[in-house]
């Protein structure tokens, strides 16, 4: 009893910390009339990440908002190359 329960609260632990950690992709996308290329950085959902269909389908409309069309989700990012990259981002470091 005294062993499952101590597994259980293992378990509860690992899952919370794996559900706060923050899901980062990098993006380029375009703009028309005149051709403008941006890149830059969006926080995923937990749902949208790992899965480069899911993280487009979520990223699409959030940066059409901003009237920008999204070519491509290049790859997904840890806390650290988050941090690494956003400099290479410019003012369009991050969406959410």
């Amino acid at each position: 009893m005294k062993r499952s329960l101590t597994l259980s609260a293992a378990l509860l632990l690992a899952l919370a910390t794996q559900a706060s950690a923050q899901c980062y992709a990098d993006y380029k996308a375009k703009q028309d009339n005149p051709l403008r290329l941006q890149y830059g950085l969006i926080e995923l959902p937990a749902s949208a990440c790992g899965s480069i269909g899911a993280a487009t389908a979520y990223a699409a409309p959030v940066i059409a908002r901003s009237g920008w069309t999204l070519l491509q989700v290049q790859s997904f990012l840890t806390q650290a190359e988050f941090d690494a990259r956003s400099a290479d981002a410019g003012a369009i470091h991050l969406r959410r």
